[in-house]
């Protein structure tokens, strides 16, 4: 059974969860190279009998800096808590990153946070960690502070598969491109998308396939087209088969990028809800065509193909 992951949003943790294993980052996407981390986390769990926890940033550092990054998260917050549940980590603390946080001085948030309020015994972060005031923190400088501040650092060396770093950066690429499946293999399951079901202008339902809309937020805009997909309705537990078009629907000249979800045999209403879509197999490129009727052809193509996927 999985345990109940305990959430904070301030370094104000409770006295069970100090002294613990502490891993920092932003984890987006919770990989196969964040997962081969926390694996190697386990085994100091394990072996010296203490709590594991997760600190993490919201927004991600790298969106609060620069504004102009609308769309980069593989996976939201919400997303993340669930695997980090299913991981079976004790703790997370989501802390907001904002102007006050960001102008904390390396050293401080070293003595203030990691040893006063945390009291971290074990800190496990990437070599190009970086931290503090102007990004001016670095891992020499956490290992410098080791013996004043009694914790120990651990670098895990990186998962590498076919001489590639496995990173968020990379399956970010991956989905950009298209390359859905490689992905899924390296996050180790369906990459998805969760978000409420918005009214839209109902010209799928117009032409005989009617979606659901779904806003994607922040994150990553993986290659515009039609995928085969499963949806997940909150608490059933049984999944939908359906098809979705992610993108601008050129033919009917929209701007504003969506994802918008034809269910197979479905029927009901949906607006308002809680979907969780997971993307399966990439079918096509989104294109333009010349008229309805063209468009009406090709989706029930593209049904087919979603149909066996």
């Amino acid at each position: 059974m999985v345990k109940k992951i305990k959430h904070y949003k301030n370094f104000e943790i409770s006295n069970k969860d100090k002294k613990s294993i502490l891993l920092i980052g932003n984890f987006d996407g919770l990989h196969s190279g964040h997962q081969k981390l926390f694996n190697f986390a386990k085994k100091y769990k394990d072996k010296y009998k203490l709590r594991i926890g997760v600190l993490t940033f919201e927004p991600m550092p790298k969106m609060y800096f620069n504004k102009s990054i609308k769309n980069l998260r593989i996976s939201n917050i919400n997303q993340k808590k669930n695997i980090l549940e299913n991981m079976n980590i004790d703790f997370v603390i989501t802390k907001k990153f904002n102007k006050k946080f960001s102008k904390i001085k390396s050293y401080n948030f070293i003595k203030n946070i990691l040893f006063k309020k945390l009291k971290a015994k074990y800190i496990f972060v990437s070599n190009n960690f970086r931290f503090g005031n102007k990004r001016e923190g670095d891992v020499k400088e956490l290992i410098k502070n080791e013996k004043f501040f009694n914790f120990k650092i651990v670098k895990p060396k990186p998962l590498v598969i076919k001489n590639k770093v496995i990173s968020s950066t990379l399956i970010r690429n991956l989905l950009t491109k298209g390359k859905l499946s490689k992905a899924n293999r390296l996050l180790k399951r369906k990459w998805s998308i969760e978000g409420i079901v918005e009214k839209g202008r109902q010209q799928g339902k117009k032409i005989g396939f009617p979606t659901c809309n779904i806003d994607i937020k922040d994150y990553v805009i993986a290659m515009p087209g039609v995928y085969a997909v499963r949806v997940h309705q909150k608490n059933k537990k049984s999944y939908l088969k359906a098809i979705a078009n992610l993108g601008y629907r050129p033919t009917f000249k929209q701007k504003k990028i969506l994802l918008e979800v034809h269910i197979f045999n479905f029927s009901g209403n949906l607006y308002n809800k809680h979907l969780s879509v997971d993307f399966i197999k990439f079918i096509r490129k989104e294109k333009k065509f010349k008229n309805i009727d063209q468009l009406r052809k090709q989706i029930n193509l593209d049904l087919k193909s979603a149909k066996r996927s």
